[in-house]
């Protein structure tokens, strides 16, 4: 009889495929996440949130299978020959041979496997992006616009529909009504029951008028009468009923803006600008994936600023010279004009190459500490140059100095290091 083997492949059958899939995701999560990471170095900007196929090593993959045992008594024949025994090696021929004529090359030792290839979902590939990001000091202010709402227990109530019965409180509820209606006529029942079994035993009365046998009757009569009464309360009522009752409660949304900051100056040549413009893709997917209650801020700068959405801030080819104050004091314009910070968790991010006009540098450092830093709840600067620092982030460094834990600035060389930049900028801080 030949090997058997069961692999469970059920598309979705009572959610077993989903879980499946959970706890493969879960135990090859280092190939994915290093499958994720290359995805997004080697994909358009615009292309970044789509799934991604993974391939694993085949000897990474095992699956437990059934097969049978070599018990009982087994009788088999073999075909015989004249020049091999049990255990003989036998050499591979010297040069090719066979008919085929195949074009791909076979591993040295004659064995090999195919790796395992699978597709994650777009669900999935952004969950493994942005694993343990978050953004930092994210506080909620003032509830806006709640919309949501969650059901809280809220006690019991005797009317409802028969889904929300609690069985074990309505049963508390007529055991209890049972002994307070029958406990009385209970008592009274064994005393009355007491009273007949001492009248049984006692004497021959010699009342004329009442004797022992009337005696006897009327107490029975009046026992049975007692537990006929008691018989007839209900076992549960109506009014035993307890339903759980569930009220509405608003749900807190928390309400956060980010403002995207970019240097579309001259001296920020093409690749600069791509650099960029990944990095606030990755960044933008970010927010839109763990915050529903968010709103972006597109601001590019040369020599002036200028809000824009997003297709202008990634693809407009305006530019010019450099002032970086002008983009600082129109995010802190657009604040005052529309995000309080006693309702909103206000973010920024900047990217430049850091040359800056030498005088603006102080102008700016100036602008972040006494107007914006106070305002916001983090700042991150990036700096994307492989040359030495310019002015900006020497003026920026002081600044990082007074208010470390709402300012941070990292520096992007190449491509390769906005992913692991972005990361260490949006990292979960441990608690």
């Amino acid at each position: 009889m030949g090997m058997t083997h069961i692999v469970d492949r059920r598309l979705n059958g009572k959610n077993k495929s989903a879980v499946n899939r959970e706890r493969f995701l879960r135990r090859y999560r280092h190939h994915i996440k290093k499958a994720v990471s290359e995805a997004v170095h080697r994909r358009s900007i615009t292309d970044v949130e789509r799934g991604e196929s993974i391939s694993i090593p085949s000897r990474d993959i095992d699956e437990p299978v059934f097969h049978h045992g070599q018990g009982g008594r087994r009788e088999m024949v073999h075909p015989g020959n004249h020049e091999w025994v049990a255990g003989d090696t036998i050499e591979k021929p010297e040069g090719g041979g066979g008919r085929g004529s195949g074009q791909g090359q076979a591993s040295p030792d004659g064995e090999g496997m195919d790796e395992f290839a699978f597709q994650i979902t777009q669900e999935e590939f952004l969950d493994f992006l942005f694993d343990d990001l978050e953004l930092p000091n994210l506080a909620r202010k003032k509830l806006k616009d709640t919309e949501a709402f969650n059901y809280v227990r809220a006690g019991f109530t005797n009317q409802g529909i028969p889904a929300k019965l609690d069985v074990v409180r309505s049963l508390r509820g007529a055991h209890a009504r049972r002994l307070g209606l029958g406990g009385a006529r209970k008592r009274k029942i064994r005393e009355l029951e007491r009273q007949l079994a001492d009248l049984r035993s006692a004497a021959d009365d010699a009342d004329p008028v009442f004797s022992k046998a009337d005696q006897i009757q009327a107490l029975e009569e009046e026992i049975a009468r007692l537990k006929a009464n008691v018989k007839r309360i209900p076992f549960i009522d109506d009014i035993d009923l307890r339903y759980r009752q569930h009220v509405k409660e608003p749900r807190p949304a928390t309400s956060a803006v980010m403002f995207c900051l970019m240097d579309v100056s001259g001296s920020m040549t093409q690749v600069h600008k791509d650099i960029a413009k990944r990095f606030f893709i990755l960044l933008y997917l970010f927010l839109k994936k763990n915050y529903k209650k968010i709103e972006v801020v597109f601001i590019r700068h040369h020599t002036s600023a200028k809000e824009v959405d997003e297709e202008e801030f990634f693809y407009s080819r305006e530019t010019g010279g450099t002032i970086v104050s002008s983009a600082l004091r129109l995010m802190h314009q657009i604040i005052e004009a529309r995000y309080s910070p006693a309702e909103w968790n206000i973010y920024a991010a900047q990217a430049s190459d850091g040359d800056n006009w030498n005088d603006d540098s102080p102008i700016c450092s100036q602008l972040l500490a006494n107007q914006l830093l106070p305002l916001v709840q983090y700042y991150a600067y990036v700096e994307i140059t492989p040359n030495d620092h310019q002015m900006l982030w020497y003026q920026y460094e002081e600044v990082q100095e007074h208010f470390p834990e709402a300012f941070a600035m990292q520096q992007i060389a190449d491509p390769g290091d906005i992913y692991p930049v972005f990361r260490q900028l949006f990292e979960r801080k441990a608690a």
